[in-house]
């Protein structure tokens, strides 16, 4: 069945079905489709699975398999989501604008008036009541239990850049490891990359879920790398007040939409279960963990990680880490990880991923983001009609926007309104641009950058917080930003000659030069 959303996009309306349930399911739907390879050559996961995922990646190739993964039994998958038709399948929809569209639904609804509306409402109200998360008694992720013979080193995990792990930078440096951080550690530069880390706040039982990258120092022990930022962190410290231990799970696979959902920047009070079953059209069943029962975790997922992490134990020098800057991210401190449990399916595949420079696998998420996000950021900014994170921005240092300019200085209110919105705080630098611009054209921004800015006038620098990431901040997650006003200039907003009009030719000849193209002796493209 399908319906017009409020933007105009023809949208499926969801009743039973839902996205793939599992990432064999959905590895399923890729093999139909001629999207996935499989590898069966033996590949060692330091440097060449990553090597051999670049290329494939940046090339817009294939999700890989391989099947023969050295030092591990688990074959490995990656680059699931590697381009924009493999995310929107995992998303169920043709693209991002039918996902657009029903999130401006759910958030601007419009209210029936007449009985036969209200009928029509019915089952659109009776689906948003059975998105929460389901719990279930069991699940296919505990059909293999390991306890006291839990091992992170039998995983596949990566080993993805030459100096991933490698701290003698940080020692030539002078940064050395308290006597008591590293004591029972082996720094493998091996980490779980696309894990799924559920945690629950311990005054509200509020879970959280997000994608922390996780070192392996051995068999029981890894490090856990969130931000300050992060509702992990903020999890963290709230049992680091009360002195207890903080029980955690990393969750590998499970529902299709569950990864992206451990992506996106929501609200600290919005449940990423509650939107994974927004996304598929029906609920994520959790199921509570063997060794720390209260944590719940999907119930269809590969591997399940379990542990705890008490703040009485010193911290953990962890990194450095090949990140989505481009850049390694500087080994530091995170909270370490105890392992009481690893539970997984009878024949799981390890689901990974590679950050790097981009254009990654990560970028396809970022986008999926940027898209469905966009009604929610015009909610904060109603100004806003269009936005873009660029490509060479790696998602926080750069964003284009586009604007109907209507009154003087709009463009720095919009600027300032931005670093107030959420996980926009930490962008960067701010290009905002008039309404006919192609915000998703980079040349068409860069040349109204240079043709309509004069740098004292119209750039705009502010101090704040910055993504933990940026290696240029003079300080760890803190520093400046610029706001660049690249609208046409209005009276009122400082000295302001006469403005030009842009060169454009009148439609009449486009359309009479369109018709006569071939009588001109050019090919028609």
């Amino acid at each position: 069945m399908v319906a017009q959303g409020r933007s105009g996009v023809i949208v499926k309306q969801r009743e039973c079905a839902v996205s793939a349930p599992d990432l064999q399911s959905f590895m399923d739907q890729l093999e139909q489709r001629g999207w996935l390879k499989r590898i069966r050559v033996e590949v060692d996961p330091v440097l060449e699975i990553t090597e051999i995922a670049d290329r494939v990646t940046k090339a817009g190739g294939p999700a890989l398999l391989f099947e023969n993964v050295r030092g591990s039994r688990f074959p490995l998958l990656i680059n699931t989501f590697g381009t924009r038709e493999r995310i929107c399948l995992a998303l169920d929809c043709e693209d991002f604008d039918e996902v657009v569209a029903r999130v401006q639904a759910l958030i601007k609804p419009q209210m029936p008036t007449t009985i036969m509306q209200k009928i029509r409402k019915l089952p659109e109200l009776a689906q948003l009541g059975n998105l929460p998360p389901r719990l279930v008694k069991r699940g296919m992720c505990q059909e293999i239990v390991h306890t006291d013979d839990a091992d992170l080193t039998t995983l596949p995990a990566l080993k993805c850049w030459p100096l991933d792990g490698d701290i003698s930078r940080n020692l030539a440096a002078g940064i050395t490891p308290p006597t008591t951080a590293n004591d029972d550690a082996e720094a493998t530069g091996r980490y779980i990359t696309f894990g799924g880390v559920f945690t629950k706040d311990p005054d509200t039982s509020e879970r959280n879920i997000g994608m922390y990258r996780v070192q392996i120092f051995g068999p029981r022990l890894c490090a856990m790398h969130w931000h300050m930022h992060h509702d992990g962190a903020r999890h963290f410290r709230k049992y680091q007040a009360r002195g207890e231990r903080m029980p955690v799970a990393i969750a590998l696979g499970g529902p299709a939409v569950m990864p992206y959902a451990a992506t996106c920047p929501l609200p600290p009070d919005v449940s990423e279960a509650l939107f994974a079953g927004f996304l598929q059209g029906g609920p994520i069943e959790l199921v509570p963990c063997v060794t720390q029962p209260a944590i719940e975790v999907p119930a269809t997922a590969e591997f399940v990680i379990e542990g705890y992490i008490d703040p009485a134990e010193p911290p953990i020098l962890e990194g450095p880490f090949g990140d989505h800057t481009g850049f390694y991210s500087l080994a530091d401190y995170y909270p370490r990880m105890r392992i009481t449990a690893i539970t997984h399916r009878r024949a799981p595949v390890f689901p990974a991923t590679v950050v790097g420079k981009p254009p990654q696998e990560d970028y396809w998420l970022g986008k999926a983001t940027e898209r469905i996000f966009l009604p929610l950021l015009q909610m904060i900014v109603p100004d806003i009609i269009d936005y873009d994170l660029p490509t060479f921005g790696c998602f926080h240092n750069c964003a284009f926007v586009k604007i109907r300019k209507e009154y003087p200085f709009q463009a720095r209110r919009v600027i300032s309104a931005i670093w107030g919105a959420g996980q926009m705080a930490f962008t960067k630098i701010i290009v905002v641009v008039d309404e006919h611009v192609d915000v998703h054209d980079q040349n068409d921004v860069l040349f109204h950058l240079c043709a309509n800015v004069d740098p004292r006038r119209d750039i705009v620098i502010a101090d704040g917080p910055l993504d933990i990431l940026d290696h240029a901040a003079p300080h760890h997650g803190a520093g400046s930003k610029m706001g660049i006003d690249a609208t046409r200039k209005i009276p009122g907003e400082g000295q302001v000659r006469p403005w030009p009009d842009e060169l454009q030719m009148s439609p009449e000849i486009q359309q009479r030069v369109t018709q006569r193209w071939n009588d001109y002796g050019f090919t028609t493209t």
